[in-house]
């Protein structure tokens, strides 16, 4: 366990399956290093640990493909995400292979906690409500 822990990295961030993320992979040709992306819907998160790993589909010019990525790999530079999304499976298998709408998932719409506070001080005010 101790040796795991410190091949894992500290700041992975928190993602959902449904959400749209790009991943940055280190490519190296040669003895050049460069950054590709790759940006998709999350379908899987398999595993725990070292070995967690996360699948993402994507369909762009008519082709669909599936990619799986180590979310503790060194040849990861970073995970963004780019869209929440609102899902109610564990896996979107079901999207392989669909296109247009059919492979569309719906945004999460994120409230921050700071506004809800807010507009909940707004609604109940006790000096303009009295008793009398």
């Amino acid at each position: 366990m101790e040796l795991e822990a410190s091949y894992m990295k500290t700041e992975v961030p928190v993602f959902n399956i449904g959400d749209t993320v790009r991943v940055n992979t280190r490519i190296i040709e040669g003895e050049k290093e460069r950054l590709q992306a790759f940006m998709g819907t999350v379908i899987a998160k398999k595993g725990t640990g070292l070995s967690e790993t996360f699948t993402i589909y994507r369909n762009a010019y008519g082709s669909c493909m599936d990619r799986v990525f180590l979310l503790h790999s060194p040849r990861i530079s970073s995970i963004e995400i780019v869209r929440p999304g609102k899902v109610r499976r564990a896996k979107l298998y079901y999207l392989r292979g669909k296109s247009g709408k059919a492979a569309k998932v719906s945004e999460k719409h994120v409230v921050q906690e700071g506004a809800v506070a807010a507009s909940v001080k707004e609604t109940v005010n006790p000096e303009t409500t009295s008793g009398s």
